[in-house]
């Protein structure tokens, strides 16, 4: 994406979350029925949810020529647990949806580790250069980080009612995730590669 305008990147990943938002709190006291079948605002906002982030995913596709493998295991979820969701009329099949996607990346990571391999800095090295030890330390925190977010989104949606997971699944989550990555800024700086022209004689 390095020629589109600097907005493109942040909506197409943050839109059809914004849009899940805005189609819930329109409708979270309301019922819309379609096809005979009576759908409340979450159900609504899933299935607006779903359509949404297939375009956008083609449009990142389509810009850059490739996709993360965590975008596409995303999708996937998200299709499969929100169109259950949707087809079941039961909103706690897309409630699921981060806890399992939260476990599968903390399951990959952690494989990442034991195999000695450094996944995550495949994915991260050009925007983040750091030394091997420096991959391992943030390896093994995002792999816990990930844990506790599953926990966390257990924990709020079986406890708490379908407004609170919205705000957590739109608002609190983004903020964890922005406080974890700030939260390790002393690593960035201790395993820090040196820059190229440093590198120099």
């Amino acid at each position: 994406m390095e020629n589109t305008k600097p907005w493109v990147k942040p909506a197409l990943e943050f839109g059809p979350l914004i849009l899940f938002f805005a189609v819930f709190m329109l409708y979270r006291n309301d019922t819309v029925t379609i096809a005979g079948e009576s759908y409340g605002g979450f159900i609504l906002a899933t299935l607006a949810f779903i359509p949404a982030l297939m375009l956008t995913t083609a449009i990142q596709w389509r810009i850059t020529g490739k996709l993360a493998p965590m975008q596409v295991a995303t999708l996937v979820l998200v299709i499969v647990f929100g169109g259950l969701s949707v087809w079941l009329n039961d909103p706690r099949f897309f409630k699921l949806k981060p806890t399992i996607i939260y476990l599968l990346f903390a399951a990959i990571l952690g494989v990442g580790l034991m195999l000695r391999r450094n996944w995550l800095g495949a994915v991260l090295s050009e925007a983040l250069p750091m030394d091997a030890e420096g991959w391992r330390k943030l390896t093994l925190r995002m792999a816990l980080f990930f844990v506790a977010l599953a926990i966390a989104n257990e924990l709020v949606w079986r406890n708490l009612s379908d407004s609170t997971w919205v705000w957590f699944k739109t608002f609190g989550l983004p903020v964890l995730l922005f406080a974890f990555l700030l939260g390790n800024a002393k690593l960035y700086r201790d395993h820090a590669l040196p820059a190229k022209d440093d590198a120099q004689p």
